[in-house]
C-alpha cells in the first residue's frame, strides 16, 4: 500500500536541471568554512607585513577561492554517491523522496557518470593552486572523499561515528582554506568547528525526528519512519539528542569564549570588545536549536538559508568581527587601503 503521507511524485523536469539539483548547490555554501582560518588569519599577515600587499594578497585570495570552488564540487560528487546509496531510504522520507535518484528523475547508471565527471573537474581546480599549497589541499580533500565514502558505506550506521565522521569533513574544509592561503591553523579555530559541526549534525537528527513527528500524528509512529530513512536513528533518542545539541552548543560557545577572552589585550577599550561578537553567536545557536526541536527544519543548513533571524544573527556576528579585526589594525597603524 503506498504511504498516503507520502507526497505526490515530482513532475517530470529537464535532465540538466536534475544534475542541477543532484549536485546540491545550495550545499555549497558549506564552503564558507574553507575561507574561516585565512579570514582570521589576514590580520596578523597583515600586522606582520606592516601593511595590506594587494600583490602578495590577491593570489592567496584566488587560492582559497579556487580551494572552495574544488571543495564544493567534490561535496557535490560525495552527494550523488551518497543519493545513489541512499535512494531506497530517501522514498520513506517525506522531502528527501523528491530527490532525483530516489523518486527516478535520474538513473543510478548516469548518476554514477556524473559523480566520476564532478570529481574530475573539482582536481583539475586542485592543479590551478600553486605548489606546494595544492598537494595540502588535494591531501585534504583526497581525505575528505574517503571520510565521506566510509560515512556511507559503514559510518553513517554507527551512533556518534556517524556525527564526528560529518564533523571531520568540516574540519577538513578549514585545514583546506589555511593550506591554500599558507598559514597554520589555530587549535581554537579547530575545536570551534569540531563542535559546531557536531552541533549542526546533531541537531539534522534531531530536526529530522522533528519533521517527521509532524508528518505522522503520534511521535511513536514518526520515530519508526526515521528509523526506516536513517537506521542509526534507532539507536538515537529523542532525549539523547536534545541532550547531544545542547552540549556541543554550549562546547562550541565557550572554546569561542575562550579564543575572545584570549584576544582580551588586543580589543581592551574599556573592556574586551570582541565580546560583543558572542552575543549574535549564541542567539543564532539557540534558535537554530528552537527551530530544529519545533520541526520548522530538518537541517540546520536550510535554516540557514531560509530563516531570517538566523541570517541576521549571523551577518551581525561577521560585521562585529569585521568591523572590529579593521579597527584593531588602524589602531595597530596597519594600511588597509
Amino acid at each position: 500500500m503506498a504511504d498516503e503521507h507520502t507526497t505526490s511524485p515530482p513532475a517530470d523536469r529537464p535532465l540538466a536541471l536534475n544534475l542541477l539539483k543532484l549536485a546540491r548547490p545550495a550545499q555549497w555554501s558549506k564552503s564558507a568554512f574553507v575561507v574561516v582560518g585565512p579570514a582570521y588569519g589576514l590580520r596578523d599577515i597583515m600586522i606582520h607585513n606592516g601593511g595590506l600587499d594587494w600583490g602578495a594578497v590577491i593570489p592567496v585570495l584566488i587560492s582559497v577561492a579556487i580551494a572552495a570552488m574544488a571543495f564544493s564540487l567534490t561535496s557535490s560528487g560525495c552527494y550523488v554517491v551518497n543519493d545513489i546509496a541512499d535512494r531506497e531510504a530517501d522514498r520513506a522520507h517525506p522531502r528527501k523522496c523528491r530527490r532525483p535518484i530516489a523518486s527516478g528523475q535520474v538513473a543510478v547508471g548516469t548518476a554514477r557518470i556524473y559523480a566520476l565527471v564532478l570529481f574530475a573537474v573539482a582536481a583539475s581546480f586542485i592543479f590551478l593552486i600553486p605548489a606546494p599549497a595544492r598537494w595540502w589541499v588535494g591531501a585534504a580533500i583526497l581525505l575528505y572523499v574517503i571520510n565521506t565514502i566510509s560515512y556511507s558505506a559503514v559510518l553513517k550506521h554507527h551512533v556518534i561515528a556517524d556525527v564526528m565522521s560529518l564533523s571531520f569533513g568540516f574540519v577538513l574544509r578549514v585545514m583546506a582554506g589555511c593550506a591554500a592561503a599558507a598559514i597554520e591553523p589555530s587549535v581554537w579555530l579547530l575545536n570551534v568547528t569540531f563542535f559546531l559541526s557536531m552541533f549542526l549534525a546533531f541537531g539534522k537528527r534531531l530536526g529530522e525526528r522533528r519533521t517527521l513527528a509532524r508528518v505522522e500524528a503520534e511521535t511513536a509512529e514518526a520515530g519508526t519512519r526515521a528509523v526506516a530513512h536513517r537506521k542509526v536513528q534507532g539507536r538515537y533518542t529523542d532525549v539523547l539528542l536534545q541532550m547531544a545539541v545542547v552540549v556541543t552548543a554550549v562546547t562550541t560557545l565557550m572554546t569561542y569564549a575562550l579564543y575572545v577572552q584570549s584576544e582580551g589585550d588586543a580589543f581592551v577599550r574599556g573592556f574586551n570588545l570582541l565580546w560583543l561578537t558572542i552575543l549574535p553567536a549564541t542567539y543564532g545557536m539557540l534558535r537554530c536549536i528552537v527551530l530544529l526541536e519545533e520541526g520548522v527544519y530538518d537541517d540546520p543548513t536550510e535554516l540557514a538559508v531560509h530563516d531570517r533571524g538566523f541570517q541576521l544573527a549571523g551577518l551581525a556576528f561577521v560585521a562585529f568581527t569585521g568591523g572590529l579585526m579593521l579597527w584593531r589594525l588602524a589602531e595597530a597603524g596597519v594600511p588597509v587601503g
